[in-house]
This record gives C-alpha cells, structure tokens and sequence, in this order.
C-alpha cells in the first residue's frame, strides 16, 4: 500500500467533512469552492504552516512529529480510531524481517474453541482475525449467518460472505450499512498491516466484483467493528435485533471473539431460543459417537 497516497486521501476526506460553522471557522468574502475545510484553515487551526500542512497532505513531511499529528488530529476533530489511523499512515512501522515469508497460519487456542462451545446455546460466536478471516465459529453463529465450515477456506471470511453473497443481502435488513461499515473495517486493517498480501488480495476481489465498494473504499472511512447492532432475517425463524461486542485476545492481538446477544425479554431473544431450539450441532467436537466395544 502506497502510505503516501493514503495519508493524502484520508486527510483531504477528513477535512472535507468538516463544516467551517462546526469547526470554529470564519467565513470570508466570495464563495467556497470546497466543501468543508481548505488548507489553509486546517494549517491554522492546528498551528503549523499552509505550507507544511500542504507538504504532509501530500506525504511530502516524512519525518512529521508526533506533537503535529496530534494538532491536526484535533483540528480535523477525528475520534480515537481515526487519529490511531493517521499515526500509522504518517508514520508507518518499518518492515520486519520477515516482510516477504509466507504468512503464518493463524491458530485458535483450544481454551478459545472450549469457550464457544460453552456459548452454544446460549449466544452465536465467532473468532475473527484482522481480515475478517473467520477462525472458529460455534453452531448458533453457523446457524444464524452461514456455515462457514462447510466453506473452502479462501471464503471463510465474513467480509467476503457479506459482501459477495447474495444470501447476505436477504440477511441484514440494512445491508449496505452493513456492508459499508465492513469495508471501513478493511480499510483500518490495511493501515495496519500494509504489508498482508492476502488482506491487499480481498480487497482488491472486492473492489472488482462489488459495485459499491470503490465509492466505500475512497470515503477513507475506519471503523473497528468493536460493537454495534444489526437486523437480520433469518430464512427459518424470521426477524431478530443482535447486539455484538468485540472481545480481544490479549494473547493473540490480530484475533478476537464477536459475541452476539439479544435484549433478555424481547421477542428477539425469543427467536434465537428457537433457532438454537431446533438445530442439532454437527460438528464432531460437539457431538461424537459412541465407539462401539471390539469384539475378541
């Protein structure tokens, strides 16, 4: 990923959102070409040169202090996330030795499968690492999405299940919500790990076969998916609001368990007893047979 290209995106998107009346700015005489802050304005409200801010909008600063990222940080009134973003953008992690090896196989601790299998009836869940790759899921959350077991690996990841599939879009009820904020979620990954081939791989499949997600894409939105909620509408049991959370791994930082719950009383709580009700877990780990005693 080209960190030059992508601070100067982030930082023109950032100010053009940002309405001169919210930002404490002045209007001047004539009319504004631009729709939310100009250079000028931001260079001003963070305290540095027209001229330096120019030159770190078109990645032209490479040695930019932390005090000054900080200032534009507060001039362009970006959340936690967004200014977590521009520091990795402006000063990128230089690349380990092992920049060009294969990728290392991601693992799911035996602890974390245990502690799926526990939710089971009781709450759909998934581990998913920084692509949206999903690691493990339990049978509620391949009941209520799609069983991704079932899946060749290349596709067991839920940004591309919610993306490309069509089924996805019968799922969420509000779909291109959905989807966009899964693809601010890719965006803050790549800002990440500039370097994960596979991570540059889906989105560039994205971007082919997603009509939507060139316009997603150059909105420079991040999002880290930490909470949130969605409507679904399940092909079997019908409509159900979920609440997610994201939980870390502290001991495995590019992995976490989304865990998805309902409001206790409410009718969707109610669904997803039913789902789980009448779904029978397939998964070997959850049910082995009995081995029959050898006979001689």
């Amino acid at each position: 990923m080209n960190h030059n290209g992508e601070l100067g995106g982030f930082l023109r998107s950032r100010r053009a959102r940002l309405r001169p009346e919210s930002a404490g700015v002045a209007f001047g005489p004539g009319a504004r070409r631009v729709p939310g802050l100009r250079r000028e304005e931001v260079a001003r409200l963070a305290g540095v040169s027209t001229d330096y801010y120019a030159r770190l909008e078109q990645g032209r600063h490479p040695h930019v202090s932390e005090t000054v990222l900080e200032a534009v940080a507060g001039a362009l009134r970006l959340d936690d996330t967004e200014r977590g973003h521009l520091f990795e953008l402006a000063r990128p992690r230089p690349a380990g030795p092992d920049r060009h090896r294969p990728a290392r196989v991601p693992r799911v601790r035996p602890a974390v499968h245990q502690m799926l299998d526990v939710l089971n009836d009781v709450s759909p869940a998934l581990v998913l690492d920084h692509r949206t790759d999903v690691l493990g899921a339990n049978h509620l959350a391949r009941q209520l999405i799609t069983d991704f077991d079932t899946l060749p690996h290349r596709d067991r990841n839920l940004a591309r299940f919610v993306l490309l599939d069509p089924a996805a879009r019968d799922l969420y009820q509000d779909w291109g919500q959905v989807a966009e904020t899964f693809v601010a979620s890719l965006r803050l990954a790549a800002g990440r790990h500039p370097d994960d081939r596979l991570l540059g791989e889906l989105v560039g499949e994205l971007s082919i076969k997603v009509p939507e997600f060139s316009t997603w894409w150059a909105g420079h939105r991040v999002d880290q998916c930490a909470h949130g909620t969605q409507r679904l509408v399940h092909p079997v049991v019908g409509e159900l609001t979920l609440s997610y959370e994201t939980l870390a791994l502290p001991a495995e930082p590019d992995q976490g368990i989304v865990l998805y719950t309902t409001e206790p009383g409410s009718a969707s709580a109610e669904t997803l007893r039913l789902l789980a009700s009448w779904t029978t877990p397939t998964d070997t780990r959850e049910a082995a047979p009995a081995q029959a005693p050898s006979k001689g």
